[in-house]
This record gives C-alpha cells, structure tokens and sequence, in this order.
C-alpha cells in the first residue's frame, strides 16, 4: 500500500517537458494512422480512384447485359437462339453473345467481354 501511495505522489508532481509532450503526440498520430489504415478501412485517394473506376465499369456492364438479355430474349427466333447458346461450353458463350450483337450498345463498335459474359450467364440461368 505504502508503493501505491509513492507511486500516487510521484504521478502528481511529474512535470512532462515539452520533448516528452512532442514524441507522444508524435506516437499518437502514428498510432492513429497505422490503425486508420489497418483497420479503419483508411484508403489513399489512388485506391479510392481506382475502386471507384471499378466500380463504375462493373455498373455500366451490369446495365449493358440487363439490356443484352431483353435484346435477346424480344429477337427473332430467340428460343433456337437460347437453345443453342446453351449447348455451348460456358467459355464460348461470351463470344456468341457479342456475334450476335446483343451486347453491341449504339455508341459502341463492340461490346466488352465481360457484359456479353453477364449477359450469357443470364440467359443460361433463365
């Protein structure tokens, strides 16, 4: 009990110097930053670009295939068409989809292969 009392006195007469002060703050923002980006889910706005251009190109491939799959399915002859997009193996449905011109938007010269793939994968679950 007598170290307690020792130890009590001794924290309220320390007197922090303004070199101790500066190095615990300094350990503090470090600390802050290193958990902030570990955990924190922190990201630099590279990273945030980057996330935010794949998240714009999943989107707009997602429209593109919704779009591809009513193209499809309101064409000529879509159940031969359907038929035989579903023989093919999955790996040469994207290709069958972006010959026939479904996934083709009109400000587009051709598709991209991930919209015909969606587009594909949708039809085959339908």
């Amino acid at each position: 009990m007598v170290e307690l009392q020792r130890l009590g006195q001794r924290w309220a007469g320390y007197k922090a110097t303004k070199a101790n002060l500066l190095w615990s703050c300094a350990a503090c923002v470090v600390a802050t930053i290193v958990v902030g980006f570990a955990w924190g889910g922190w990201v630099t706005s590279g990273t945030a670009r980057a996330m935010a251009a794949a998240a714009a190109s999943s989107g707009r491939d997602e429209i593109v295939a919704a779009i591809c799959v009513d193209r499809f399915q309101t064409g000529r002859d879509a159940y031969s068409q359907l038929a035989a997009l579903k023989e093919l193996q999955s790996w040469s449905r994207g290709s069958f989809i972006e010959k026939g011109g479904w996934a083709t938007m009109p400000d587009k010269a051709k598709p991209t292969i991930t919209a015909a793939q969606l587009c594909a994968d949708q039809l085959v679950a339908l």
